[in-house]
């Protein structure tokens, strides 16, 4: 991915979306080129002078501090997982363009025997272990139950993301498709910023962008999202409407690899499905058991 091309993309999608009375300044009127601040505007706001901003906004990020970034952020409205991003974005411009440190680390795609034994430990509630390009690496007996319309597609390699866009399934299963689509791009956009050289996150997004309108629609917003914690709702075809909470966790000897966790409110309707699918998924019959 072009890192100056994403900068560039990256500030003009976020400054399009502010209005000079957003940032609490005078609006004169007039007819204005482009939607949103101008850049001489951004660059009054962030205390920088305009020629200096217009050269960053055109990908060039060569020697950019970190205090010219939070200036930006602020003046902005960046939230935390964008001004992440942004620096993301400007610290992969200033590295060296040999080959060998341009590579991507490798993805694992296997947890290691004492991972998978902590996880299984934790049989009451469903886990699930993704890697930043949102490949299935690990879950427990209860999070393979649950996530069983992904992990039984046998089409390609198991992936969140090609499964939301590219797998009729995905509609029924998640209730709030329209929502889990968009968050599943914004995860994208942000892990493109911490590895924007990585040739299989490449080819995802290449492969997504020509077989989704959607998906390439909403590449092309920008937007970028942290994914630590929220509420999923599900529709399992053997136990019915599922509400579960989740929450995420970095694996720190593992990096890139995040652990979901799932649970029910006490006493709920979910949490008694939930229950059941426990049973289901233990059964002889069982589909993906």
């Amino acid at each position: 991915m072009d890192t100056a091309e994403g900068i560039r993309e990256f500030l003009t999608s976020r400054r399009a979306r502010l209005t000079p009375q957003d940032v609490g300044l005078p609006d004169f009127g007039g007819r204005r080129r482009v939607p949103g601040l101008r850049r001489e505007e951004v660059a009054m706001l962030a205390g920088m002078s305009a020629e200096y901003y217009k050269r960053l906004e055109r990908g060039n990020a060569s020697g950019v501090s970190d205090g010219v970034l939070d200036g930006i952020a602020r003046a902005l409205r960046l939230d935390e997982p964008e001004h992440a991003y942004l620096r993301d974005l400007v610290r992969a411009a200033n590295v060296g363009s040999s080959p060998a440190r341009r590579r991507a680390p490798a993805r694992r795609l296997q947890l290691r025997p004492s991972v998978q034994q902590t996880i299984d430990a934790m049989a009451p509630v469903p886990v699930f272990v993704q890697n930043g390009r949102l490949d299935a690496v690990g879950a427990n007996r209860l999070g393979r139950a649950l996530f069983s319309e992904m992990l039984g597609d046998s089409a390609g390699p198991v992936n969140a993301a090609r499964f939301t866009f590219l797998n009729a399934r995905a509609q029924a299963f998640y209730r709030d498709w329209d929502g889990t689509a968009r968050q599943i791009v914004a995860i994208l956009r942000a892990e493109a910023g911490r590895a924007p050289y990585d040739r299989e996150l490449s080819d995802l997004v290449g492969e997504l962008s020509t077989r989704s309108d959607l998906f390439r629609r909403l590449w092309g917003a920008h937007d970028v999202r942290a994914h630590q914690r929220g509420l999923k709702l599900m529709h399992h075809p053997a136990v019915g409407d599922l509400d579960l909470a989740f929450e995420a966790f970095d694996l720190a000897a593992e990096p890139g690899l995040q652990m979901l966790v799932f649970s029910a409110e006490p006493g709920s309707t979910s949490a008694e499905r939930l229950q059941l699918l426990d049973s289901w998924s233990t059964a002889p019959a069982a589909r993906y058991a």
